[in-house]
C-alpha cells in the first residue's frame, strides 16, 4: 500500500479542496493518461488496485507512471468511543485530487490497449475520469 516512509507531523487538518489543478494537469512522461474530472480524496488502496488493473490489461508491455501519491494522513477514532478526548489515530493516507489532475500515464502500447487498460483502471477509482492522448501522438 502506498504511504510515506516518514512524515513531519503525524496528523493533519482536513482542509478545503476548491478549484482546478494548478500543477500535474498535462501529460509529462507518457503518451496516454487518465485525468480526473472531480475533486476527491483517493486512498493508497484505490491507487494500487487501479495500477494492478492497468498493468494486467497491458500485459506488462510499455510503461506506467503513477502521478499522484497519498501523503495526507486521515485519522479515525475507534468504534463506540464517546465524543471528545482528542483526535483519533492515523488510519490511512490519501492523495488530494483536483479536477484536471493526471492520475496515471502510460507509453509503449497502442491506442486501443491503452484506452481499454485505462478504462479498467478508472473503474477502480472513486472519481469520474477522462482518457487523454498527447497532442503530438500519431498512430503507426
Amino acid at each position: 500500500m502506498l504511504q510515506p516512509k516518514k512524515t513531519k507531523f503525524r496528523k493533519q487538518q482536513k482542509g478545503k479542496m476548491k478549484g482546478f489543478a494548478k500543477r500535474g494537469f498535462e501529460l509529462s512522461f507518457g503518451t496516454f493518461g487518465i485525468k480526473s474530472l472531480e475533486e476527491t480524496w483517493m486512498t493508497g488502496k484505490q491507487i494500487e488496485s487501479a495500477r494492478q488493473a492497468i498493468t494486467r490489461r497491458m500485459k506488462r508491455q510499455g510503461q506506467l507512471w503513477i502521478r499522484v501519491f497519498p501523503d495526507k494522513p486521515v485519522t479515525k477514532k475507534p468504534a463506540e468511543v464517546r465524543m471528545g478526548k482528542g483526535k483519533g489515530a492515523p488510519e490511512y493516507f490519501v492523495a488530494r485530487i483536483s479536477p484536471g489532475r493526471i492520475i496515471f500515464e502510460s507509453a509503449g502500447v497502442d491506442l486501443e490497449t491503452a484506452r481499454e487498460s485505462m478504462r479498467l483502471g478508472a473503474q477502480k477509482l472513486p472519481v469520474n475520469t477522462k482518457f487523454v492522448v498527447k497532442r503530438d501522438y500519431v498512430e503507426e
